[in-house]
């Protein structure tokens, strides 16, 4: 765990250098992302037990040697220098999710916009595996963003209704994103999720 003391200074020293807020693709307005919300289908969230990480491959190979983590690591961080077997070697990422600013791509983590577990429920269980791998790989929508790896953690699988980012300031473009990403792949939302989602875009 990181303490709060170094976050909160290596998020002052990332504000100093105005290192930019990675901004992964697709990202839709707010205008289209309620649109979107507003068409998703809304269901219970009933865990059956069946889920497991395994079934969705994920980091697969990219490019060269590089996989979806190493891809979105260089995406997303400034001045990365990268060895080579793709890892990367030295660097500066910004977590948009609490605003800390770290130097060690040890202390990134990839999240995984809408949570492989929250994928399953809301309608993964039936996509083929290839499917499921091409959901966990997914670098044309905002589904994967470098963030600090205990914020990470803290959010696990949980959707909108039980887990926001630190920073209020970012919750309208995680709204949109979250909501791009289940428009998109299709699927449903419980509604306590759509009613997070919706005060959320609020704030846009």
């Amino acid at each position: 765990m990181k303490s709060v003391i170094l976050g909160g200074l290596l998020a002052l020293a990332g504000n100093v250098i105005a290192i930019p807020v990675p901004t992964p693709p697709g990202i839709p307005s707010a205008s289209t992302a309620v649109t979107q919300l507003n068409s998703l289908t809304v269901k219970a969230y009933v865990d059956d037990g069946t889920y497991n990480r395994d079934l969705f491959p994920h980091w697969i190979t990219i490019s060269g040697q590089c996989n979806a983590r190493e891809t979105v690591l260089a995406r997303d961080g400034t001045s990365v220098v990268a060895g080579s077997n793709c890892a990367p070697t030295s660097g500066t990422w910004k977590s948009p999710y609490d605003g800390a600013t770290w130097t060690q791509a040890s202390d990134i983590d990839i999240d995984h916009m809408v949570p492989l577990k929250n994928a399953w429920v809301s309608g993964a269980k039936s996509w083929t595996t290839s499917k499921r791998q091409q959901f966990a790989n997914d670098l044309t929508r905002p589904q994967l963003w470098s963030v600090t790896d205990n914020v990470n953690q803290s959010k696990g699988d949980k959707s909108p209704d039980a887990w926001k980012p630190p920073l209020s300031s970012f919750y309208c473009t995680y709204a949109k994103s979250w909501v791009q990403v289940k428009y998109y792949w299709a699927l449903s939302i419980t509604s306590a999720e759509k009613s997070a989602l919706t005060s959320m875009l609020n704030t846009c």
